[in-house]
C-alpha cells in the first residue's frame, strides 16, 4: 500500500510537471501569433550506437548554431548544483519510485527523476523559444512545437550501429555491445512514450528520417539545412498569404 501510494504521488507529480509545461508553450504560442514567428530549432533523435554528435556539430559549424547534447547535462548539473556525470541514471531513462527509493537509500545517485524533469523540461522550454540550436535527444523532437522544430530522426541497422559503436568504445564482444544498444534503445522510447505520450519509433512524428548507413554526417547535414530552408521558405510564403488575406478583407 506504501509503495502505491508513492508511486501515485510520483505520477501525480510528473503529470502537473508536464501540464504546466504544455500550457507555458500554450500560453506562448497565443502571445506571439500576432508578432514575428519564433525562430527554428532542429531537435535530433536517434538510435543507439548512432553518432548524432557528429551530424549536430556538422549541422551547427554551418549555420552558426549552438549543439546541446552534453551540454544539456551540463546545464542540469549547474542549475542542480551537482555533476553532470551524477544525472547519468536519470538521463533519457524511467526510473520507478521505488528503484529510485532504494538508489536515493543506498546513495547510488543524488538527483530524483523528477528533479532532473522539471530542469529538462524549463531548459528545453526556454531553448525552443529563443531557437537556432540544435538538440540532441532527451526528448525535445516530441516537446517542441512542430511549427517552430524541424524534428529529425537518426537511423541505421544494428549490425552497423553494433560496429560503430564497438569502435568508438575501442573494441569488445559484440553480443555485450548489442545487448547494451538494445538496452538503449528501449530506455530511449520508453522515456519519451512515458514523459512525452509520443512514439520515437513511429516515422509520422518527424519531418525528415535519415539513414546513416547510406550517408555521412555531412550528408545528413545537407539535407536536414535543405529541409530547414524549405520549410522557413514556406513560412515566409503562409505569412505572406495571410497578409495579403488580411488586407483583402472589407473595412
Amino acid at each position: 500500500m506504501t509503495y502505491q501510494t508513492n508511486s501515485d504521488a510520483q505520477t501525480s507529480a510528473w503529470n502537473y510537471l508536464r501540464a504546466n509545461a504544455y500550457s507555458r508553450l500554450a500560453d506562448r504560442t497565443t502571445e506571439t501569433q500576432n508578432r514575428a514567428p519564433a525562430p527554428f530549432t532542429i531537435a535530433l533523435s536517434r538510435e543507439a550506437g548512432i553518432d548524432a554528435d557528429a551530424v549536430a556539430r556538422a549541422i551547427g559549424r554551418r549555420l552558426g548554431w549552438q549543439v546541446w547534447n552534453q551540454e544539456l547535462l551540463v546545464a542540469i548539473a549547474e542549475r542542480l548544483h551537482t555533476r553532470a556525470s551524477d544525472l547519468t541514471a536519470v538521463d533519457e531513462t524511467h526510473v520507478s519510485w521505488l528503484q529510485e527509493s532504494l538508489e536515493a537509500f543506498l546513495e547510488f545517485h543524488s538527483v530524483t527523476q523528477l528533479a532532473y524533469m522539471h530542469q529538462l523540461v524549463n531548459l528545453l522550454l526556454g531553448l525552443g523559444e529563443r531557437g537556432e540550436c540544435v538538440i540532441v535527444g532527451r526528448g525535445a523532437a516530441q516537446m517542441l512545437p512542430a511549427e517552430t522544430t524541424l524534428r529529425v530522426k537518426l537511423i541505421a541497422p544494428l549490425k552497423e550501429r553494433i560496429a560503430a559503436l564497438s569502435q568508438r568504445l575501442g573494441g569488445g564482444a559484440t553480443n555485450r555491445i548489442a545487448r547494451k544498444i538494445e538496452q538503449l534503445d528501449r530506455d530511449r522510447a520508453r522515456f519519451v512514450k512515458d514523459y512525452f505520450h509520443r512514439d520515437p519509433t513511429d516515422p509520422a512524428n518527424f519531418d525528415l528520417v535519415l539513414n546513416l548507413s547510406r550517408l555521412s554526417p555531412d550528408d545528413c547535414a545537407d539535407i536536414i539545412l535543405d529541409a530547414l530552408h524549405a520549410e522557413q521558405a514556406s513560412r515566409a510564403e503562409r505569412a505572406r498569404l495571410r497578409a495579403m488575406d488580411s488586407l483583402a478583407m472589407p473595412a
